[in-house]
């Protein structure tokens, strides 16, 4: 095989099963001649870690295949393979080799299961894990005929921790659902959802999610769609009170927040006379990952200091680099090695990227 570096590495779709239907958005991207919803409601981008569905384990489902010099690779070969040039020295004596990082597509035909994911603190004192699962949603677009998008995230009228476990062992998904409010949410949009909060993606939202690298989720609604959770997915092979013992039981009114949950971007840096950068979600938000968006109107020569995983979010563009020119439309998705040097991008018209970036 070629050598990998030096190269643009292009993400062409990377579908994983899930517990609850949806991906008809992923198949029309795709081109599938005939979308339609199923449980390949999620496309991994990038992804080096796997998917932990029980039952399905041995699939190895989650890990990127890769594009590199018109090859078809193993990501999580390749940057085992040579961890500094594509993570980066700095990252490498940090962290090792894991990238930090997770980021998905996720296409939601119905209202998502009420879960919770661990904090980092919960995963070292119980999971034997450095790693939890803080998430944030980047919302791209909502299906049609939903008029009320939404999210539920953190309680806004906390039970007791004896009220939630009556009510989920009786699924009483009504006395749930009372625990919250609406959360309106809007294609460009960003939330940040801590691990320990109580959350669920409302029905028809299509949108990017970025989180830590891990599979961890505690699910206490057990029946979505006409699918019901095994036991063993319900509280990570655990009990209730394993389950219970995760979630943060504050009251988070929908001020608090729109304050400190919705991610408001901020420029970081001029690109040209008419082109710029903004941070979406940096250290000062979560020290669990790091966002941007670079908004286009010319030829822009841009590296961002290690690597990253772009996903074309506005428009189209083509990419520059290593002597070969790339075209990218709409919710085309490439992963940038820190040792790749500058790209350049050229839009046509007006183009926006995503920029999905490792801790500091």
């Amino acid at each position: 095989m070629s050598d990998p570096r030096h190269k643009l590495i292009l993400l062409p779709p990377n579908r994983v099963w899930r517990t609850y239907p949806g991906g008809a958005t992923l198949d029309r991207l795709a081109g599938v001649a005939e979308p339609r919803d199923s449980s390949m409601a999620e496309d991994w981008i990038g992804s080096v870690t796997s998917s932990t569905i029980p039952g399905r384990e041995h699939l190895r489902e989650g890990v990127s295949q890769v594009i590199v010099g018109g090859e078809r690779r193993d990501l999580r070969e390749l940057v085992e393979a040579d961890p500094d040039y594509f993570l980066g020295a700095a990252h490498v004596a940090r962290y090792g080799t894991a990238p930090m990082l997770l980021v998905k597509f996720l296409d939601s035909a119905v209202r998502l299961h009420f879960q919770v994911h661990p904090s980092r603190d919960f995963a070292r004192r119980f999971l034997n894990s450095p790693l939890g699962k803080t998430e944030a949603y980047h919302v791209l677009g909502v299906r049609e005929g939903v008029t009320e998008p939404y999210a539920y995230l953190g309680f806004q009228h906390p039970p007791t921790p004896a009220q939630l476990k009556e009510w989920i062992e009786t699924q009483d998904v009504a006395a749930l659902e009372r625990c919250f409010e609406k959360i309106p949410v809007q294609p460009g949009d960003t939330l940040l959802i801590p691990g320990g909060f109580p959350h669920a993606l409302g029905e028809g939202v299509f949108m990017i999610e970025i989180q830590e690298p891990t599979d961890f989720a505690v699910r206490y609604e057990f029946e979505r769609a006409g699918y019901v959770l095994p036991e063993a997915a319900r509280f990570m092979g655990r009990g209730i009170d394993f389950g219970l013992s995760m979630i943060d039981f504050t009251a988070y009114p929908r001020a608090v927040i729109d304050r400190n949950h919705r991610c408001e971007p901020t420029r970081i840096r001029s690109l040209g006379a008419h082109s710029w950068q903004d941070q979406l979600i940096g250290p000062a938000n979560t020290p669990c990952f790091r966002v941007h968006k670079t908004h286009l109107r010319e030829a822009v020569t841009k590296a961002e200091g290690g690597f990253y995983i772009g996903i074309v979010t506005e428009g189209a563009c083509t990419a520059t680099v290593g002597g070969e020119t790339f075209q990218l439309k709409r919710y085309d998705k490439f992963f940038c090695p820190a040792g790749l040097g500058g790209v350049h991008f050229e839009p046509q018209g007006n183009a926006a990227i995503l920029e999905c970036l490792p801790p500091l």
